[in-house]
């Protein structure tokens, strides 16, 4: 729980689970989320190897997040969260 257990982790962790996203469009996924915490969210899930980014050297910079191995193992986790949210909202 450490690793997920905040409001915003497992909802970034949901909306990668359909492949690499781009910075912005990641953010747009969680409207909620502010600059600050969504920096905070993916660095610490960064630095717990849950999530990878990947810098492209264009300008304007361009930064893509994908789950890593470690990430993609709580799939049915998130799921099964996302499948109870909706069944009990």
């Amino acid at each position: 729980m450490t690793l997920i257990g905040t409001k915003w982790k497992p909802l970034i962790l949901f909306h990668l689970l359909e492949g690499a996203l781009r910075s912005g469009v990641l953010q747009k996924h969680v409207p909620e989320i502010s600059n600050k915490m969504f920096t905070q969210s993916v660095r610490e899930l960064e630095k717990d190897g849950l999530i990878s980014r990947k810098i492209y050297p264009v300008v304007p910079p361009k930064v893509e997040y994908q789950l890593t191995e470690k990430g993609l193992s709580l799939e049915s986790i998130l799921r099964s969260m996302d499948k109870w949210g909706n069944e009990n909202i």
